[in-house]
């Protein structure tokens, strides 16, 4: 018996652990998406808004990573959001529509539109309408950087309140970043297909390359990768910060010796574990 009532209260105790149900998510728009090839899921663009309990004004939208073709939406996503939470920042995990069935430039606006409705929102859910950042992992750190090089400052005589708001990130976040698609050695040909398709036109590939992208308003950038990625080479990474730097634009670089991609927070290594924690860092200084 007693055995049986310690089990029972380890259990209690894992389950106190665990983190609440997931909140609901919304369509990004409330009458059909750009696009939009069909009314299945699939062509539904979410947010699901993760609202920090003790905000301290920031928020982040989430860019999961796949490829263009899937989305890793628990480890680049809802852990995530629930580790941004914990720092006081709300967070809008977004699900954007995928190649071969969508192509540029479908995620670009999705995300851009993910970015407009957290800033047209920003007082009903805590936010400092000048903190809000952009996350991506592999190909949603892409998506992150593309949005972060790419990007207007609203329409101000549209009908729709939330097309009135710019979608410059005030921050960007880019763990293991799909970057180039230029620079063959490193590109993850996967994500350039899915986004562009078999034979996309050269200046597009130009365009998207985002390294080639940054300007001296591209956002301040933390970005993080790992030596041993073969799936999304770290010179990735490298290429980014490089024109970050040409362009005066302040950026941190962390890269770890070990960890295969897609490692998520990384749990599963001590070392590499930390990188949160110089995440939080950095943004405690912005």
């Amino acid at each position: 018996m007693r055995v049986i009532v310690l089990s029972l209260v380890a259990g209690v105790a894992l389950l106190a652990q665990r983190p609440g149900a997931e909140p609901p998510s919304f369509p990004l728009w409330a009458v059909g998406a750009p696009g939009a090839i069909g009314t299945e899921d699939r062509d539904v663009p979410t947010l699901t808004p993760w609202i920090a309990k003790n905000p301290n004004g920031k928020a982040v939208v989430v860019c999961p990573g796949g490829g263009y073709g899937a989305l890793a939406v628990d480890h680049e996503g809802k852990q995530i959001a629930q580790w941004l939470n914990s720092q006081g920042i709300s967070a809008f995990v977004l699900k954007y529509r995928l190649g071969p069935r969508y192509r540029h430039p479908v995620m670009i606006g999705d995300a851009q539109r993910a970015l407009r409705i957290v800033r047209a929102r920003a007082a009903e859910w805590h936010v400092n309408p000048g903190k809000i950042g952009v996350m991506g992992f592999s190909a949603g750190g892409h998506l992150a950087a593309t949005v972060a090089t790419h990007f207007d400052a609203g329409n101000p005589s549209a009908a729709d309140a939330i097309d009135r708001a710019g979608s410059r990130p005030d921050f960007a976040i880019l763990c293991y970043p799909v970057i180039t698609f230029t620079e063959e050695a490193y590109v993850h040909k996967g994500s350039r297909r899915n986004l562009l398709g078999e034979t996309p036109d050269s200046a597009l590939v130009q365009n998207l390359s985002n390294e080639r992208a940054v300007t001296k308003e591209t956002p301040p950038t933390f970005l993080f990768h790992t030596d041993a990625d073969t799936g999304v080479p770290p010179e990735n990474s490298v290429l980014f910060y490089l024109a970050l730097r040409k362009h005066g634009v302040p950026a941190e670089l962390h890269i770890y010796e070990k960890g295969p991609h897609g490692v998520g927070l990384g749990w599963s290594d001590v070392a590499l574990s930390s990188w949160p924690a110089r995440l939080a860092d950095w943004l405690r200084n912005r």
